[in-house]
């Protein structure tokens, strides 16, 4: 009697690495296609406010993937760049976030629903990556 894992148990690094540029790559697609889509129908300013969201949320997948690249690199005790310029590189990500969210918010005067829809499309992406590599 032979019971096999489930695969939601044989995830691999390369499978993080993968659903991440893959999460990445469709926050960046969609957030393009619909800032292209509000803008012709709201306006200018909420497409951009949408973009500027969708900025937000791929930088942070961006900045995780790297996250987990040095994470796996220091368990696999490999040789990687140091904690200070990963940790400053993270934190720089997180100012240059809350001054795109200011300056979005003071300057552009369309819809804020669309910046959290923007700041969303990671999480949204991140949970279509999930369901789909739980029902494979």
């Amino acid at each position: 009697m032979t019971e096999s894992s489930p695969p939601l148990f044989d995830f691999t690094d390369d499978d993080l690495k993968a659903a991440l540029r893959r999460a990445f790559k469709m926050t960046v697609i969609l957030g393009i296609v619909l800032a292209i889509i509000l803008t012709f129908v709201h306006g200018w300013q909420t497409g951009a406010l949408l973009l500027a969201g969708t900025v937000i949320s791929a930088t942070g997948l961006w900045e995780w993937q790297r996250l987990v690249a040095f994470i796996n690199a220091r368990l696999d005790n490999q040789k990687t760049a140091g904690a200070g310029r990963v940790i400053a590189s993270f934190s720089l990500r997180l100012v240059l976030a809350g001054g795109i969210l200011y300056g979005s918010l003071k300057c552009l005067h369309g819809s804020v629903y669309a910046l959290l829809a923007g700041l969303g499309l990671g999480i949204f992406a991140l949970t279509l990556e999930a369901v789909r590599m739980i029902r494979s």
